[in-house]
């Protein structure tokens, strides 16, 4: 694992801008992880708590910037007139992984904060073959709470139960799941907590196969939380990547 520092760049991916750490030594296998950033728009770029784990690793790490899109499969005009968020990452981003990096599912583990871990979530739950390793913060699962809100929500969803219905919840697949899940909220998080214990009371009761911590507390919806789980968000990353990859080939 590597002690020193690399470096933050901002590129241009099909006319979007993508954030991306290259570290000074890239992980044997060539493992990245997609970030996707909250409401906001934060990415991991400058992130003094990220940035070392990231360079303890040796991940590369891609953070594309998502506007308020809610990462997923309906159009969202403050992001693109024409794409979705998921067209994005699947037809431009990954193969921009691919070509640039050598990086290429499953060893691409997917990872968010708030609107970007529902995001995770979901991109997870979609694509399972390619997002074998999945971890969210905070997911805003039930995004349906903020429709009517004048947010570009509005404009992609019909009504609070159109929104519902696109959730994480109601778009896992009980046969069709990623093997690795880790799905974490603080307990004093008023906005994502709720959603997140249905999700993953969802989880148990299918008898899905996931990791979670509910019980940690450190700031409720903030990045002080986010930056306190970063360590165990990337090793969870890491030794889940390890898992997906000795599936296919063991050493011995």
């Amino acid at each position: 694992m590597n002690d020193s520092c690399g470096t933050w760049k901002q590129i241009d991916v099909a006319g979007k801008p993508v954030d991306v750490y290259e570290p000074s030594q890239r992980s044997e296998h060539n493992y990245a992880v997609l970030h996707l950033h909250g409401h906001g728009g934060r990415t991991l770029k400058g992130n003094e708590v990220y940035t070392q784990e990231l360079e303890r690793y040796g991940f590369v790490a891609v953070c594309p910037h998502g506007k308020r899109s809610w990462w997923g499969k309906r159009i969202c005009r403050e992001f693109d007139a024409e794409m979705s968020p998921v067209e994005f990452i699947m037809e431009h981003l990954l193969p921009f992984l691919g070509t640039d990096y050598d990086a290429a599912p499953p060893a691409v583990a997917v990872s968010g904060v708030s609107m970007g871990g529902q995001g995770a979530l979901r991109l997870a739950y979609w694509h399972p073959r390619e997002f074998p390793v999945v971890a969210a913060l905070a997911p805003a699962v039930d995004f349906q709470n903020w429709w009517g809100m004048g947010l570009p929500l509005d404009e992609m969803y019909e009504s609070a139960l159109d929104a519902r219905q696109d959730s994480a919840t109601l778009q896992l697949h009980p046969l069709n799941w990623p093997a690795q899940q880790f799905i974490a909220c603080d307990p004093q998080d008023a906005d994502c907590f709720e959603g997140t214990d249905r999700l993953i009371s969802k989880l148990s009761s299918s008898g899905i196969l996931f990791e979670k911590d509910v019980t940690t507390s450190a700031g409720g919806h903030s990045w002080e939380y986010f930056n306190h789980m970063a360590p165990a968000v990337m090793k969870f990353l890491h030794e889940r990547l390890e898992r997906e990859r000795l599936k296919f080939r063991p050493e011995t």
